[in-house]
């Protein structure tokens, strides 16, 4: 990630998150059975930013868990990573989807000095929504995510550890970020 903020690839003015749901071949541990997709799996919420690079870190549940308290736990780590390497996120809007649009995540958004970017529920009050970064985000998280299929060994999960799955991810992940070095 340094390197990639040194050589002006990294651009977090937008940063854009999303889950995704691996299922799961054989038994093991942080798989949860999800009744609405009939499938066993985890689940990962990871960041990118505006060029397809991913962010670290990923925060993973169990397949049957929803994404949105995920974002909570997902926002103090993401601060962490990007002032390790010298970024500072005040001003960055946080685009999501549908799934994370709550109160509690807003205001932890807010309590970072981001902006949120999540469309609302036709539920009361108009919130701030820019459709054009929402938009952006399908080519780019999606497309990370289409690149993290290509991995074979992590469109199915067949390790049974946690551990093990998640350290495969971890190997995909910067692999995805150094194609700008190719």
């Amino acid at each position: 990630m340094r390197k990639l903020h040194q050589d002006g690839l990294l651009e977090l003015t937008a940063i854009h998150g999303d889950g995704t749901t691996t299922p799961a071949k054989k038994g093991g541990d942080n798989l949860g059975y999800s009744g609405h997709k009939h499938l066993k799996g985890d689940k990962v919420v990871a960041f990118c930013d505006r060029r397809c690079n991913v962010i670290p870190p990923f925060i993973s549940a169990p397949g049957n868990r929803n994404e949105s308290p995920l974002l909570r736990e997902a926002l103090p780590r993401l601060n962490h990573i990007a002032r390790a390497i010298g970024m500072n996120l005040q001003g960055s809007t946080i685009s999501l989807d549908g799934v994370y649009d709550c109160r509690a995540n807003r205001k932890a958004i807010f309590n970072r000095d981001m902006i949120p970017n999540i469309p609302e529920n036709p539920r009361g009050r108009k919130l701030q929504f820019n459709p054009a970064i929402f938009e952006e985000r399908f080519r780019t998280i999606e497309r990370v995510f289409a690149w993290e299929d290509m991995f074979r060994r992590l469109l199915l999960r067949f390790e049974r550890l946690r551990r093990v799955h998640y350290a495969f991810k971890t190997l995909a992940y910067p692999m995805i970020n150094l194609r700008h070095y190719g």
